[in-house]
């Protein structure tokens, strides 16, 4: 959610600067901006796309050693060239990623001090407050040091003087920020994806750092002013990483990818590998040892992944297992137990709602925690007991696709191992686990190949306004994941029913008009499922069956089958939710939505 961008070099980081935000337009946004230092301030900002900022740019001729830059995600003021960032206060620039929580009465106070503000967002309150620092500390990073200190909720910021023309500031708590260390200057963002262009060496702020930056050097403080180390990493992305290559866009890459991204999550049990507890860390064996019920903390995409685990976790490992939408869970009372083994689930490692449900479990006294996730130096991995990285590779369209099934494969493991610990997994039943896991690229790739088929039916019902899904058992998260999807990037209204819900309320919408998209594996509750899909049809509803092998469901008129190529047990989800993945993206294609940045979404959701 929001994107930020500083660089000071020897060089014109204006380039950089738009490079940088291009690379962070998956992250959502609704307008982009940037300030330079040459002699004098010089602010652009446009309520548009990053391509509109970077024409601004051309026809002024602008050429900055030093520069801040921004893509905003609307929180407090509606997307306008007004609310756009950079903030200004008398020659003092700010860029800012979060929200703040306390900025109203910051504002009343700057107000009453003579402060004016032309904007409705919180961050113009932090440019004032830093500027107010500055008639008592004339030092610009001891000032920024000092307001941030009053700052309460989340916050990344980069910090531009023009009183101070040869450094930047950078600070964060609660939003992502990092440093990147050039040959040729000294860079932040928020996104490692950002700084590829420049360079690999990156140093990974935590939260309350504060950074100063100059073309040849950087300083890491402490929120009271003294100086910390902070380690530089060596990236393991590449710039080839985040192109977009042959594909239309990233989520379709991303979809593509997905034989690759399980290969890699699952690459310790290739060949000879078993389950074991050390897939999730050295001190897994302690930690799962006498985990009597699991707790899965998770939002959006993530917490459908959860909610397949749950059948999973209690079928097979014979555990107790809750699921809960980690924006509602510290806001209620709950009985913490000891021996529950809390697994939080994000993509990006820095959802806000998500982080601050771990810290609350933590707080109550259940710190057997594991962090299941797709960038290794996140806030969440940091704070969780345990990790487990799913190696799916940058993911950089709006709607998780590849994150999603690597967090099924790791979920998969999980269960494995603890269904191992508790004397539940034969030899015989490992065995057979782990050659379909290790047989699920190639099962993907078969669903891949479905592609054509599931265009056709794409362009058939892509000009309605709404859809139902359905789904039984472990699958009716997958139908869920389906709904999510197709409302994400089609803006087609769908939900997503447990198929034996129909006759308790949905059945009334069904129509001609109402296609419904059914999740139709060879399980135990298929035969109940086609009972449900028989209520559909006598209302005259036009179903689209996602049918796996042996089913036996016949295709007839306002029955339309889709087979997919094999039954794969427990890890059917994983194959069936690729299929509803493609239906998704090409319904967006049909109506021509804007596939990897949908209206009003963000990727990293960094506040709640």
């Amino acid at each position: 959610m929001c994107g930020i961008v500083t660089a000071i070099a020897t060089n014109n980081v204006v380039p950089v600067l738009l490079e940088g935000l291009r690379k962070l337009e998956y992250r959502g946004y609704d307008s982009a901006g940037l300030a330079v230092l040459s002699g004098e301030l010089t602010r652009l900002r446009s309520a548009g796309r990053v391509a509109e900022l970077a024409v601004l740019a051309d026809q002024a001729g602008l050429s900055a050693n030093i520069g801040i830059a921004h893509t905003r995600w609307a929180t407090h003021g509606v997307p306008s060239e007004r609310n756009a960032h950079p903030h200004i206060s008398a020659g003092l620039a700010v860029v800012h990623n979060g929200i703040i929580e306390n900025f109203e009465s910051i504002k009343l106070s700057l107000q009453a001090r003579g402060y004016v503000f032309e904007s409705e967002t919180d961050t113009e309150a932090i440019a004032h407050l830093i500027h107010s620092k500055l008639a008592t500390t004339p030092d610009l990073f001891d000032a920024v040091r000092l307001a941030t200190n009053e700052l309460m909720g989340a916050y990344a910021i980069g910090v531009l003087s023009e009183a101070d023309p040869f450094r930047a500031i950078v600070a964060r708590r609660g939003s992502p920020l990092l440093l990147g260390i050039g040959e040729d200057g000294m860079y932040a963002a928020s996104d490692t994806a950002a700084l590829l262009q420049v360079t690999r060496k990156v140093v990974y702020l935590e939260d309350g750092d504060l950074a100063e930056l100059r073309r040849d050097s950087y300083r890491v403080m402490l929120p009271d002013g003294s100086p910390v180390e902070r380690e530089v990493h060596i990236s393991s992305l590449s710039a080839d990483a985040v192109e977009l290559g042959q594909y239309r866009h990233y989520m379709q890459k991303e979809i593509f990818e997905q034989p690759q991204a399980l290969g890699n999550t699952l690459e310790m049990i290739a060949g000879g590998g078993s389950i074991s507890p050390l897939h999730f860390g050295a001190r897994a064996p302690e930690v799962f040892d006498g985990v009597r019920r699991v707790l899965v903390l998770a939002c959006g995409t993530s917490y459908h992944a959860g909610l397949v685990a749950r059948y999973w976790l209690e079928s097979v490992a014979g555990i107790p297992c809750t699921v809960e939408i980690a924006s509602e869970y510290r806001y209620r009372k709950s009985v913490p137990e000891a021996d529950t083994l809390v697994v939080v689930i994000s993509q990006s490692g820095e959802t806000a709602d998500t982080l601050a449900a771990l810290k609350h479990a933590s707080a109550l006294g259940m710190t057997r925690t594991l962090a299941v996730c797709n960038v290794p130096e996140s806030a969440i991995v940091r704070e969780a007991a345990l990790r487990f990285i799913t190696r799916a590779g940058p993911e950089i369209g709006v709607a998780s696709t590849k994150a999603f099934t690597t967090q099924l494969a790791a979920l998969a493991l999980l269960t494995l191992s603890l269904a191992k610990i508790n004397g539940r997994l034969s030899e015989t039943d490992e065995a057979d686990y782990l050659s379909a896991l290790r047989h699920l690229p190639v099962a993907i790739q078969k669903v891949l190949e479905l592609e054509p088929q599931i265009e056709a039916w794409a362009q058939r019902f892509a000009s309605k306004e709404h859809a139902l899904f359905l789904g039984r058992g472990r699958h009716w998260p997958i139908a869920m994941e389906g709904a999510l999807k197709l409302k994400e990037i089609s803006y087609i209204h769908a939900e997503a029913y447990a198929a034996g819900e129909l006759k308790h309320g949905p059945l009334a919408l069904v129509d001609k008009d109402m296609p419904v998209i059914a999740v139709a594996p060879a399980d135990e509750l298929l035969e109940k499922l086609k009972s449900n899909l028989q209520e559909v049809r006598a209302r005259g509803g036009e179903l689209y069956v996602f049918a796996d092998a042996g089913s036996e469901i016949p295709e007839s008129e306002g029955v339309h089958i889709l087979h997919m190529p094999e039954h794969y047990g427990m890890l059917s989800p994983v194959l069936h939710v690729i299929a509803l993945q493609l239906l998704s993206y090409h319904a967006a294609l049909v109506k021509g939505t804007d596939v990897d940045k949908p209206r009003n979404l963000a990727k990293s959701v960094t506040v709640e």
